[in-house]
């Protein structure tokens, strides 16, 4: 990686930079104009009026190098310490808020032992409740969705309105401590909104979702998430514990093997795919919240071009739609990222790419992905936002709830070039599907095959515990989060 010497001058800013940092992720800010160095000979500018957001080194982490071994995904004793003292604390992302456009409207969701609804209130905001009826704990509700004036339970006819507060229990007079009515409410969850997403809390004393987040927040609301509308919705109960899927997700060491057919004699750099996998020139960030973010160069190399250098699809109907000519581009893909980056940069707000004016080059090209403690993981593109949730079952450590969604913005649907599967319509419904007979999708389908037969593998007592490299210390770091929480150590 390029880094800029003692006395660096940026010429067109007058900007000295005074000791040495990497240049890949630099950016500098004077009278309005915007310059992002990412590399040798990588340099544009931007005039925008709007503040962009600054892609800043995260503070410097270590790991303790704690051991983890197989127990972890198969013991029921430590699942369930897991589920008292830190699925209970966190901050957890439920469901989405444009599910739910009128007062009345709710969606139930599933984690753990518990089930959450989610309601829309008369004043536009939304409330979190647990699924229970406080009259004698019955369920108020066993549908996924829908929209109610009141939740009436089936039992003995209680009924709560969308607020939470009991509005009507038959005998009212018959209460020794009085009519429930005006003393009963439903109970309720700490519930925030962000990124167009819901977001719930369990435990009353929780921090703020803001600084939860850390700096995710601010990485996050320059972008219109909010507006994007979801394409792409399977969810499916995997034979396999939660945290084998957030494991994966929080390393890339995978991605040749599994993804790319690499062999003990393949090159790892040369396999690039539309992704630029190798660990050397990749970033890996970590967050005082325990979050992390792994940044990969966005790269057109092997799979783009047929043996003739010629550019292929999709790359090539990308280019085109940006303005630039395929053909310029035989035998070297590699500059395409730089030519997509200015088009983007020049064309992308008159064609309806309006966050564009908010986001650094970079962003245009590369695969931002993040993993949000405890069970989020997200690749975030220009206009394409990857989601990838694992929940647990409710009593079986060895199973989990998997969600593989896509989101788009507006005009990347429109357009139908941009990545991610966004030629399904928009606001898609979400399909729960069935492992072993329906696939989750393409690419994911390949990780959820080594899921399951890793979760095999921890149950074997030859295993004696992980022996990680170094891109691979985002696993070992969620890990022992985890073990903060059981021990009573949680942030903030």
């Amino acid at each position: 990686m390029l880094e800029l010497s003692r006395e660096f001058l940026f010429p067109q800013t007058g900007i000295t930079i005074s000791s040495p940092i990497p240049a890949y992720f630099l950016t500098a800010f004077k009278d309005g104009a915007t310059l992002f160095l990412y590399g040798e000979n990588q340099m544009s500018s931007s005039m925008s009026e709007q503040t962009v957001v600054d892609i800043e080194s995260y503070p410097k982490q270590s790991t303790r190098g704690s051991k983890i071994e197989g127990y972890r995904y198969t013991s029921k004793e430590f699942f369930e310490e897991e589920w008292e003292s830190m699925w209970t604390k966190v901050w957890l992302l439920l469901g989405r808020e444009s599910e739910l456009p009128e007062p009345g409207d709710w969606q139930m969701e599933p984690i753990g032992s518990e089930e959450i609804l989610m309601v829309r209130q008369g004043d536009g905001g939304v409330k979190a409740f647990y699924n229970v009826c406080q009259h004698r704990g019955n369920p108020l509700v066993e549908e996924d969705k829908g929209h109610v004036r009141r939740f009436v339970c089936k039992y003995h006819s209680w009924a709560f309105m969308p607020d939470g507060e009991l509005n009507f229990a038959p005998d009212k007079e018959d209460f020794p401590e009085g009519n429930p009515c005006g003393k009963v409410r439903l109970e309720e969850l700490r519930c925030e909104t962000f990124a167009g997403f819901v977001w719930v809390n369990m435990d009353p004393d929780c921090i703020s979702l803001r600084d939860y987040l850390g700096p995710i927040w601010d990485e996050w609301h320059s972008r219109d998430i909010h507006m994007w509308k979801r394409t792409m919705a399977n969810t499916m109960w995997l034979p396999c514990n939660w945290k084998v899927v957030l494991d994966n997700f929080n390393e890339s060491y995978h991605v040749p093997t599994v993804h790319m057919g690499a062999t003990t004699e393949t090159n790892r750099k040369e396999i690039r795919g539309h992704i630029n996998t190798y660990f050397k020139e990749t970033r890996f960030d970590l967050s005082d919240e325990g979050h992390n973010r792994m940044i990969m160069e966005g790269g057109y190399g092997v799979g783009s071009t047929d043996q003739e250098g010629n550019i292929l699809e999709p790359l090539a109907s990308q280019l085109r739609y940006w303005n630039i000519n395929p053909d310029e581009f035989k035998g070297r893909p590699e500059d395409t990222r730089q030519a997509i980056q200015k088009a983007k940069r020049r064309f992308g707000p008159e064609r309806g790419f309006t966050h564009y004016d908010r986001i650094p080059d970079q962003q245009f090209t590369d695969a931002f992905h993040y993993t949000l403690f405890p069970n989020f993981a997200v690749s975030l593109w220009s206009d394409g936002f990857h989601f990838l949730r694992a929940r647990p079952h409710r009593s079986d450590p060895e199973q989990c709830l998997f969600d593989n969604w896509w989101y788009g913005s507006p005009a990347a649907i429109e357009s139908g070039v941009e990545r991610g599967p966004f030629d399904r319509g928009v606001d898609v419904e979400k399909q729960m599907l069935t492992f072993g007979e329906d696939s989750i999708g393409l690419a994911i389908e390949q990780d959820v095959a080594v899921f399951v037969t890793q979760q095999r593998g921890f149950r074997s007592r030859g295993f004696k515990g992980v022996y990680l490299s170094s891109q691979e210390a985002r696993i070992r770091r969620y890990h022992e989060m985890i073990d903060d929480y059981i021990d009573g150590r949680k942030p903030g």
